[in-house]
């Protein structure tokens, strides 16, 4: 049997250098792997992957035209006092909260092409991975069909809330999406990482705004 020949990488879309592009072996397709605070839109067919505990990915595309990506918040809404304004940038640290994360996301995917009624949304994530704290998977959950609701997007599919991470895969021409829920954390290094990044988050928020309840 002869090895599958890998096709050349596909150039990255403006704004997206600093995110991990990598040949999947087991899909035999290029991927993009995002983190927390991050987003990707591909017109190209790659692969968009991350790993969820409490965070929401939204998988968003154009079903007619193949062009879509992935996002991965951790907090539902940024406060007013934030020093990040909108205005399409994928690096922005804004992207880290649920209404510029859709934004963000929606508006890069009108840029390349696509159009607002034929776009395709699915939702994974919110995990309840902090027993003792709030639930913070939950509300992100709420926030995101709140959102969609109001901006008249349907969710066609979902996996959210209850006790796992989730490992997704997402395939932005065809809108399949692979899901693993993560049932036994050999290692807590996504609990330990999405403890360090509230707590920076919440950090910058306090110093921007004074006393602020995020939760």
């Amino acid at each position: 049997m002869h090895a599958s020949i890998r096709p050349i990488q596909p150039p990255v879309s403006s704004g997206f250098e600093h995110v991990n592009r990598y040949w999947d072996d087991v899909h035999q397709v290029w991927a993009a792997k995002i983190l927390p605070g991050e987003f990707y839109v591909s017109t190209t067919g790659e692969m968009v992957v991350t790993v969820l505990g409490s965070c929401i990915a939204a998988c968003i595309r154009d079903k007619v035209r193949g062009i879509g990506g992935m996002n991965h918040f951790m907090l539902p809404e940024q406060n007013e006092f934030s020093s990040d304004v909108w205005g399409g940038n994928p690096g922005t640290a804004a992207s880290r909260y649920g209404n510029w994360a859709m934004e963000f996301l929606i508006n890069e995917i009108l840029k390349r092409g696509g159009r607002k009624e034929n776009l395709e949304v699915k939702l994974f994530g919110g995990g309840q991975m902090f027993a003792a704290m709030s639930d913070i998977g939950q509300r992100n959950i709420l926030f995101a069909y709140n959102y969609l609701a109001n901006e008249g997007l349907k969710v066609t599919a979902a996996d959210v809330g209850d006790i796992y991470a989730r490992k997704v895969l997402y395939f932005a021409d065809t809108g399949s999406a692979k899901v693993r829920r993560i049932r036994d954390m050999k290692n807590t290094t996504l609990l330990d990482r999405e403890k360090r990044y509230r707590s920076q988050v919440q950090k910058e928020s306090v110093q921007a705004a004074g006393t602020i309840d995020l939760f």
